[in-house]
């Protein structure tokens, strides 16, 4: 997804997974962590070299991401 500066992949960072700015932190932990309940401030506190950009971005790439079509290739 094009303007979306904040989340990385990395094989070697968290197995290739999106993270956040190659932090080990992944959008899949900042998306649960809204899911049971915790505001922006509470993450930001909890993480404090987090921006509220980057929880802005992660919730944008996961919205993205579950509106992606897979479709099985076609037999050759």
């Amino acid at each position: 997804m094009k303007n979306l500066k904040r989340i990385t992949f990395d094989p070697n960072v968290m197995g290739g997974k999106p993270t956040i700015r190659g932090l080990r932190v992944t959008v899949g932990m900042i998306i649960g962590l809204i899911a049971a309940g915790h505001d922006n401030k509470e993450i930001l506190k909890a993480y404090p070299y987090l921006e509220a950009e980057d929880i802005r971005e992660a919730l944008t790439y996961a919205a993205w991401r579950v509106e992606e079509i897979e479709l099985p290739l076609a037999n050759a």
